[in-house]
């Protein structure tokens, strides 16, 4: 009879690989970015949560963000999912785990994901994406563990051509004046709002960010089998043209709906609203792969540059610890902004500035960072991956993060 290896639990943090953590690392900014504007309410609002009567600072800040931020974190985020998944595979795999044992374990993590993606949406924000995330990791176990190469690319591109759609088709709808994206923000009282957050995670948060971005963990997975992050000296002049295609696709592509968004083009015509939103879906998807390779070619810098080691200096210690820990670090996120922004706390998102609040996820990440890489240096491992992983493996060493 044979037996079955034992499941050796979480990677140890000497053995991870530099750029994806860099990548979490500075992924959290633009997640922060992306959120925190959300937040605020009472004033009415156009495009994409954005209000209506914005200043010149305002518009500026909401340019940016648009072309840089929305719709191009949470592929960035799906991209590193799907990356982290077949890293896990390929490591037990390589102790001989079957594959059917693999695709198990990825959809109990998964299931548990959905478990704390519930909670966070519920007591913080609606717009949560972990619980998307383990659905997805349930869903597409198999496809990411045994899939075929042509699989994952197909599955890809089916949902980029639906998320083209749907964004194509946000360009027919109007607020009309709504003062929240989220009505759960503009609710006083606790209890009342956490069940209105309920059903915005359920039809925000869990459903729609999953049809959004099950193809940039396809993506991720596609790519992490030719260990595009994890040896990016290999890959030097992909990862060279995929930065800077990427980000220009990303800019190109999304300032007609940037330039909608931040009230600089007013009342456009239908057929251009349409084309708008499908374009800056297909730009953000390329941004992401755009700023992924980024910070595999920062990787590359890092590891010419510090003899200590690359990952050691103090900012790219402080992404590299942020990425390590970054689910810990994605929901202080939350309770910064919880604690800060919404009526049923202390209402500082009512009538607030886009660049205020701007300045607050920028505050708030800045922050976490900081004491990211404290936790690291006291050898302090992140709460809720020390949570997620012991349901998921059980008791495990106190150095495996």
């Amino acid at each position: 009879m044979i037996s079955t290896p034992a499941d050796p639990g979480a990677t140890p943090a000497t053995a991870r690989a530099l750029a994806p953590d860099l990548a979490r690392g500075g992924m959290l900014l633009l997640i922060a970015l992306a959120n925190v504007h959300l937040y605020v309410y009472g004033r009415p609002l156009s495009a994409r949560g954005y209000p209506v009567d914005m200043d010149a600072v305002e518009q500026a800040v909401a340019l940016v963000q648009a072309l840089l931020v929305d719709g191009r974190a949470y592929p960035l985020f799906g991209f590193l999912f799907g990356y982290g998944i077949v890293q896990l595979a390929w490591r037990r795999a390589a102790l001989g785990l079957p594959a059917e044992a693999v695709s198990k374990l990825v959809r109990r993590r998964g299931a548990w994901m959905i478990a704390i993606g519930f909670g966070h949406g519920v007591l913080l924000w609606a717009g949560d994406i972990v619980g998307a995330y383990g659905l997805l990791a349930v869903l597409m176990a198999g496809l990411l563990v045994r899939g075929s190469d042509r699989a994952l690319l197909v599955t890809a591109g089916i949902g980029v051509s639906i998320i083209t759609v749907l964004y194509a088709l946000t360009g027919l709808v109007r607020l009309d004046g709504q003062r929240a994206f989220l009505p759960s923000v503009l609710i006083p009282d606790a209890g009342p709002a956490a069940l209105a957050r309920l059903f915005e995670w359920i039809g925000y948060g869990l459903l729609t960010q999953a049809v959004g971005v099950f193809a940039s963990v396809a993506l991720g997975a596609w790519a992490a089998r030719r260990r595009l992050l994890d040896e990016p000296q290999r890959h030097h002049r992909m990862l060279v043209r995929v930065a800077v295609l990427g980000l220009f696709a990303a800019v190109l592509g999304g300032l007609p709906a940037a330039l909608m968004t931040a009230q600089l083009w007013t009342s456009p015509p239908v057929l251009a609203s349409v084309v708008a939103g499908a374009l800056h879906a297909v730009g953000g998807y390329l941004g992401a792969l755009g700023y992924a390779a980024l910070f595999g070619l920062l990787a590359i810098r890092l590891a010419r540059r510090t003899s200590a080691g690359p990952g050691t200096g103090p900012v790219s210690g402080a992404l590299r610890a942020c990425g390590q820990r970054s689910l810990s670090c994605y929901l202080a996120q939350s309770v910064a902004f919880g604690a800060l922004l919404p009526a049923w706390s202390l209402g500082l998102g009512e009538g607030s500035r886009v660049w205020q609040t701007a300045l607050v996820g920028l505050g708030a990440w800045a922050v976490i960072l900081v004491i990211a890489a404290m936790s690291d240096r006291a050898g302090y491992r992140g709460p809720a991956e020390l949570v997620l992983r012991r349901l998921t493996y059980g008791a495990r060493s106190p150095q495996q993060v």
